[in-house]
This record gives structure tokens, sequence and C-alpha cells, in this order.
């Protein structure tokens, strides 16, 4: 029975780092919509990026909610950079752009270059362009909610930050591969807002982050993780991080919160999920990659004891006593997460999900490692 007590070793271990989570996530100061926003003598000023490929159905919603925001208008700039489109992408924000001379909307667009990483070229042409002191960066799949840009700078206002990571959800949806994801990257905010809180290592979401543009430039950029093609998040945030340890902040509002567009199908999941883990072996932050490869080894505990089932019976049960252990060790962090979210209602469908969640982690983090995905029409490493 040597393979349980492995996989017990296992679970002790992963459920202290579970348990460190739920409290580090509990001890995050919910922001409060009457802290001040900036001194008058000393707008914030933000210039949002927005890369685009192919989103002519999504890019007008985004649009338009930016429009809402509760921050002056003056204070901040849109632009979109357009990724090599052949919808009518252009299109659609040049006809936004007319129609509202009085919001700041650019477009830019980039060239026919031979790139891994389009997106962070993208990031980069816009931030060259930028006329104000932060660069916030979303997805052209979002939506924002009115405060989203106060949140910020009440943030900035109050704090040393010079880099913040910040909340982002998926959308509802009543099928089941929405529900799962939405329930499963709830686990990822959750550790993301923990582990920055508390500085364990560095973890954030290119839907909705903020840095100041002119540290950017002192840590030179992409330059040096401009060769891979995803990591206009995470990899530059450790960057930034190595120069600012202490000046990297998480903001956990409500009314910062950014909604995103779960992927459609399993397969486009299980690209998502494989692009992701693609950056893992890029990770200067070896912190993280401790906590990636101590979860891995631990879902990947699940199906060799399913196959050690097949020669001893014994294990299937040893299966089921784990599956029990898992969900109860992780419950009360994912239902502290979704309590922050209002999607309390998901928690009905945790315990069932696991075996899914397993199965893609031990798939993703394979592949990630050693293969090529599709992103946005391209094949890239």
């Amino acid at each position: 029975m040597w393979l349980t007590g492995i996989v017990l070793f296992l679970l002790i271990v992963y459920a202290l780092l579970i348990l460190f989570y739920t409290k580090s996530w509990k001890q995050i100061p919910l922001q409060s919509t009457e802290a001040p926003v900036a001194d008058k003598g000393h707008p914030v000023t933000f210039s949002v990026i927005i890369p685009a490929r192919n989103e002519e159905a999504t890019i007008l919603r985004l649009l338009e909610s930016i429009k809402k925001q509760t921050y002056p208008s003056s204070l901040f700039e849109v632009i979109v950079v357009d990724d090599h489109s052949d919808d009518q992408t252009a299109t659609v924000v040049k006809q936004f752009a007319e129609n509202n001379d009085a919001f700041s909307v650019r477009l830019l667009s980039l060239r026919n270059d031979a790139l891994n990483s389009y997106k962070k070229k993208a990031i980069e042409e816009g931030i060259a362009a930028a006329q104000n002191a932060w660069i916030v960066c979303t997805d052209a799949d979002c939506l924002v909610s009115p405060d989203w840009l106060q949140s910020f700078a009440r943030l900035i206002t109050g704090t040393r930050a010079v880099f913040i990571a910040a909340p982002v959800a998926f959308m509802e949806e009543p099928s089941l591969i929405n529900r799962f994801q939405d329930l499963d990257f709830l686990t990822l905010q959750g550790i993301t807002g923990a582990s920055v809180y508390k500085n364990i290592h560095t973890m954030c979401n290119g839907a909705n982050l903020a840095y100041r543009r002119s540290v950017f430039y002192d840590v030179n950029g992409f330059a040096g993780i401009d060769q891979i093609a995803s990591g206009d998040d995470m990899l530059l945030m450790h960057k930034i991080w190595k120069r600012y340890p202490e000046q990297v902040a998480y903001l956990k509002s409500k009314q910062a919160i950014v909604k995103t567009g779960a992927a459609p199908t399993w397969n486009a999941f299980i690209n998502q999920r494989i692009r992701w883990a693609s950056k893992a072996t890029t990770y200067d932050d070896k912190r993280i990659f401790a906590v990636l490869f101590l979860v891995y080894l631990f879902n990947l505990s699940f199906p060799v004891l399913f196959i050690a089932g097949f020669i001893h019976f014994s294990y299937f049960y040893a299966l089921l006593v784990f599956w029990i252990l898992k969900t109860i060790i992780e419950y009360p962090f994912i239902k502290s997460v979704a309590q922050f979210f209002d999607k309390g209602a998901l928690l009905k469908y945790f315990f069932f999900f696991q075996p899914l969640h397993i199965a893609y982690t031990v798939l993703a983090g394979f592949l990630g490692s050693f293969g090529k995905y599709e992103w946005k029409g391209r094949r890239v490493k």
C-alpha cells in the first residue's frame, strides 16, 4: 500500500497549501466604495489597451461598457490594436470612434511581422502610443463595470502600487461546460488574490490588470519573454515584481470585476488551458513552479490510483476516499471565493466536477509542456 501512503503525503501538503490560500483570501481587505478616488491636483490617468483579433462580435459591447465609466472621460483613453483581423473588427472600432468623438478611442494596426507572440506586440504598440501614466489591459471579448477604472484609481491613490492584478469572472451560461469552467476559474482567481496579497508568488490575468507605463519601460517591457506566445500578463508581472517586490497589489473589489466569455467547446477549453500551462516551464518565479508541481502531482495521483485499482481492488476505495477528502479540503476556499463573485449557486456542482478537473489538469499540464496549440487561428508554441 505504498502508493496510498504517497498520495496521503501529497494530500497533507496540498491541504496545508489550500488552508493557507483560504486564510489569505479572507484577509484581503474588500475595497470600500467610499475611499477617495484621487487628488484633484494630481489625478490618475489611464490608457486602456485592447489587443483585438477577429473580435467583431464582441468589441462593440466592450467599448460600450467602457464608455459608461463613472471615471471622468478626460482622464482616460482607449487604444484598440488590431492584430491582423480578417473580419470587420477594425471597421466596428472606426465607426464607434466616429460616433463617439467626445470619447477618446484610437485604432492601431499591427504590421505584417512574423512573430510567435502577436498579443505582446499589440500591447507593446499600444503602450508606445499611450499618453497617460497608467496602462490598463483587458481583452476584446470582455465586459467591464461602470466603476472599473474608479476602483483602480482608488487603490492607486491609497497605495504605492506600480502593478495591480484584478479579478476576472466568466459570464454565466446554462451549459455544462460553462458551469464547469466558471467554477474551476473561481479557484484560479482565489489563488491569484491570495498569492499576490501575501506576496508568495506572482499571478494575474491579462483580462484585468494595470501597471505604470514608466515601469513597463523600467523593466524593458517584454524583452526576454517576447518569444513566448502567451505570458503577456504573468511573465511581465514577475519582471516588474523583481524590480518592485513590495509594490505589486491585488484589487479586491466587486466593482473591478471584469467578465469574459468562457471557451465555447471542450476542445477550445483544453486548448486554452494548454496555452496557460505552456508558460509553466518559462516561469522565472520558482515559487509558483513549486506550487504547480505539487498540484500536478496530486492530481496525477488520481488516475494512477484508478489504474492501480485494476491490479488491486482496494485502490478503487482509496480513490473514492481521496476524492471526498479533496472536495472537503477545497470547499471552504471555493465557497469564500464564490461568495465574493456572487456565484454561490455553482457550489452544488463542485463534488461532481472533480473528475473533470483532475483529468484536464493532468492532460493540459502534460500537453502544455510538450506540444503546440491553436490560438486565435494560429498554430503557436
